[in-house]
């Protein structure tokens, strides 16, 4: 499944620190790939609408921003991870700080380069590893193809990419980060309303479940009946 066409530009609140707030009160995003894919560009181009090439390798910078959402003020966490995880044999291993990272977050962005196949190849563990964590098929996951601009060398077909989402149910989007600001901007907005609309469903449901059946009235002619019998039986 390719992204939906998002009709609405990205606008940025401006870039500053988001405090902490309770558990729901922010949309925690993380954005997982192999070394090299351009995972902390894609953060940086999102928030600052810069691009920035070179990075150090990280070992897991966490971003709370304020965004703007349709409208609104929106508490974003994007927990940037670094790329150590190993797959073999169709297996990912998975650090314990990444495996916490799963399961703090509510919304995952899957990158890849298209100019490295191996990345592309540890997607699907990935996605699998996710899916163990949070089962529940509403949980958003985006793949991403990087670096659409390098086509010189390529070595991942964008109908490979897109098979790939259609068989793990997930939305596709091939993306430039050093070119297509817009593009970046549209695969964290989409990720972001899917987590909100999570977010609220979760909400909903907690709020059914408290709610206690409110108990039937009594028949009042059924505890008359009751009560006569009760007295009938003591004067006997």
């Amino acid at each position: 499944m390719r992204l939906p066409g998002m009709s609405q530009p990205c606008l940025l609140a401006p870039i500053a620190e988001c405090p902490p707030g309770p558990p729901g009160a922010q949309l925690r995003l993380a954005v997982l790939g192999a070394r090299g894919v351009g995972k902390s560009a894609m953060i940086v181009r999102f928030l600052t609408k810069r691009f920035i090439g070179d990075y150090e390798p990280n070992t897991g910078n966490l971003y709370s921003r304020l965004v703007r959402l349709d409208g609104d003020h929106v508490a974003v966490q994007i927990q940037d991870t670094p790329g150590c995880i190993q797959v073999q044999e169709d297996c990912v291993q998975v650090p314990d700080s990444l495996a916490r990272c799963v399961r703090w977050a509510e919304g995952f962005l899957l990158v890849y380069s298209i100019t490295d196949y191996s990345s592309y190849q540890s997607v699907q563990p990935l996605h699998q590893h996710i899916r163990k964590v949070h089962p529940d098929a509403r949980t958003p996951i985006i793949i991403v193809g990087n670096k659409a601009d390098l086509l010189h060398a390529r070595q991942v077909q964008a109908k490979e990419g897109l098979q790939l989402a259609d068989e793990l149910g997930s939305l596709f989007l091939e993306i430039s980060t050093s070119e297509d600001s817009q593009g970046v901007c549209d695969v964290f907005q989409y990720l972001c309303k899917e987590v909100s609309k999570l977010q609220h469903a979760g909400g909903t449901d907690r709020r059914r479940s408290s709610i206690i059946p409110r108990p039937k009235s009594p028949n009042m002619q059924d505890l008359k009946r009751r009560f006569k019998q009760a007295l009938s039986s003591k004067v006997k």
